[in-house]
């Protein structure tokens, strides 16, 4: 598996796996209504964290099949679709960088894609001089984030349009940071 920094050229891939990512991934989770929804108004990729690099991809096979990201900016979740101002950037002394945007592939869910991806974003964010990690997670993507040592710190509903509301958590980690003297 290579894990690399996300691209603009990425972007056309990107934009078909994460809404197949949605749909297959969330079913269980979320209703159809939720994820369509969802994909929509939130999903979706964040160019500023492609021209930020980072945002990573995981290639198998030539192919890429899961994407995750951190970022250094305000914004905690969702696409383009959902900026309608500049982002501004965050202070690592007092803010915590945000993890950012993850989805994989149906077909290699369950191999560990996710894992190395959260865990180059933790060391870029560490060296980056961050000292604790916020990101807002799906239902599906929760057990995740547990697994490397995230706490639910909130639990909120996101009202979309027609009245759907996707019931999603905020999570955060403490992290050491690296500090370049």
């Amino acid at each position: 598996m290579l894990i690399r920094k996300a691209t603009i050229e990425d972007i056309p891939t990107l934009e078909r796996l994460i809404p197949r990512s949605a749909r297959e991934l969330s079913a269980g989770y979320y209703t159809s209504e939720q994820i369509e929804a969802a994909i929509v108004h939130v999903f979706g990729v964040d160019s500023q964290l492609i021209l930020d690099g980072t945002y990573f991809v995981a290639e198998m096979e030539g192919r890429i099949v899961g994407c995750g990201g951190w970022s250094k900016r305000r914004t905690l979740y969702g696409g383009d679709q959902m900026k309608s101002a500049i982002d501004p950037l965050l202070d690592a002394r007092t803010e915590p960088a945000r993890i950012r945007a993850f989805f994989i592939d149906p077909q290699w869910a369950r191999r560990g894609i996710g894992s190395q991806i959260i865990k180059a974003c933790e060391e870029a964010a560490r060296d980056a001089g961050f000292s604790a990690l916020d990101l807002v997670a799906t239902l599906p993507g929760e057990p995740l984030y547990k697994a490397f040592g995230y706490e639910v710190i909130e639990r909120f509903d996101l009202a979309l349009p027609d009245d759907v509301m996707l019931p999603l958590a905020r999570m955060r980690k403490p992290i050491t940071p690296q500090h370049n003297a």
